[in-house]
């Protein structure tokens, strides 16, 4: 089909559906997060197991730290539980990827996370002993974020054979799933709900949007602007004003060659990120705030995770209209590199407790200032890079070359997770 009468994306029915399943790749695990305090708190019930009490419901009586053992260890195992198999797949999509149909992987993977938050909303109702339940939830945060890789990856190796602006909509839906928890979280704390009813109303959420995923992407196939390739030898998208024609071998090294600049920038930003937030901007405290202000209680919620996810998902949807600079600028690392001047000024602020530096931006509006630029430069520059990465490879590449930046994003991620212990033990 020649480019002179391809379909159009009518009434942008596909970038909206690109959008939806970037909403769902990242608003369920964003919900399972806002629940960190649901998931302590059932830690704190009483095992009936008296060895079991001996052994796990001891305190860390060092330093004050009235919390069980499970408690204790619950954020850290969280993250390891995450990042781990997050890497892992998000690396073998790279290379399976061909092998394993593209329906497949990303409905297959969708409708695995469904399951697995329709258990996690049953089970707010159902007592269980901590143990069993800590065991519970992280081989779920294994699931989730082990199909959430293939699904990320997939997603993004399909974008990468439409048009650039077609990986904008999937940045901008992650964008919206952070804003969305973030402003869930605040509700919350102000209607003084239960973490049981408020954990409840999250997961059932989640599950309706990973639902309304399933079922924008099993439409995709019907529009005209993007066809399935059902030939037995190739199962995966093609964009339709380009001609079904048998694809030559890719090789990840040789696309990898041709991408680097993009991978490692994507790569470097999320480390600067994660490294940075929550770990340390969380512990800023409010110098403003008089004690028993309300300021005081919702500073770090609406400073700190909605601004960021806000200004984040504005930077990411900005895209959509504005792509500068190019995708053979050098502007664009130079940018990338100058974002590693937020770690020290964020260190710099009144972060609580400190041992070493100095509070030099104490007021609370430096800090504001700080996040509005970090969260945005991070949303823009990484969508930009996601972008980019795969239009500097030929067509038959593109898909792999999606996979590739999005196995970078997420080594971004954990490298971000953690470099964050040494940035925070350095305040």
């Amino acid at each position: 089909m020649t480019a002179i009468n391809a379909p159009r994306d009518k009434y942008n029915a596909v970038w909206i559906i690109f959008f939806i399943l970037g909403l769902g790749t990242l608003l369920p695990w964003n919900f399972f997060m806002t629940a960190t305090m649901y998931f302590t708190s059932r830690l704190k019930d009483p095992p009936t197991d008296l060895s079991f009490n001996r052994t796990t419901n001891e305190t860390s009586s060092a330093g004050g730290d009235t919390r069980t053992v499970l408690e204790s260890k619950f954020n850290n195992v969280m993250t390891l539980c995450a990042m781990v198999p997050l890497l892992i797949f998000t690396c073998l999509n790279s290379f399976i990827h061909q092998r394993i149909p593209q329906k497949l992987r990303i409905s297959g993977s969708l409708v695995v996370i469904l399951v697995v938050f329709l258990l996690t909303a049953v089970l707010v109702k159902v007592d269980v002993a901590p143990l069993p339940f800590f065991t519970l939830t992280m081989i779920k945060i294994i699931c989730i974020n082990s199909f959430g890789a293939i699904l990320q990856g997939s997603l993004f190796g399909l974008a990468g054979i439409l048009p650039a602006s077609y990986t904008t909509p999937i940045m901008s839906g992650q964008g919206l799933a952070g804003t969305f928890a973030a402003f869930s979280m605040i509700c919350a704390l102000a209607s003084g709900s239960a973490l049981q009813d408020s954990a409840f109303g999250y997961f059932i959420t989640a599950c309706v949007v990973i639902l309304l995923a399933i079922l924008s992407y099993l439409t995709l196939p019907r529009m005209p602007f993007v066809c399935l390739s059902e030939s037995p030898a190739e199962k995966r998208p093609v964009v339709s004003l380009v001609e079904d024609e048998a694809k030559p071998s890719v090789s990840v090294v040789n696309i990898f060659k041709q991408i680097w600049v993009m991978a490692l920038s994507v790569c470097f930003i999320f480390t600067v990120t994660i490294g940075t937030f929550p770990a340390v901007t969380v512990d800023v405290r409010s110098t403003v705030a008089q004690e028993g202000d309300a300021w005081g209680t919702y500073f770090i919620p609406v400073s700190c995770f909605l601004l960021f996810n806000l200004m984040d998902w504005a930077g990411r949807s900005l895209t959509a209209v504005c792509m500068w600079p190019g995708k053979d600028s050098i502007w664009l690392p130079v940018l990338v590199g100058l974002r590693v001047v937020f770690i020290p000024l964020f260190m710099l602020c009144n972060v609580q407790p400190r041992n070493y530096l100095p509070v030099l931006f104490s007021h609370d509006a430096w800090y504001i200032i700080f996040m509005i630029f970090f969260s945005f430069s991070n949303g823009y520059l990484a969508s930009l890079c996601m972008c980019f990465g795969p239009k500097k490879v030929p067509q038959h590449e593109s898909e792999t070359a999606g996979a590739i930046m999005a196995f970078f994003l997420s080594l971004g991620l954990a490298l971000g997770a953690a470099v964050s212990f040494a940035f925070r033990a350095m305040v």
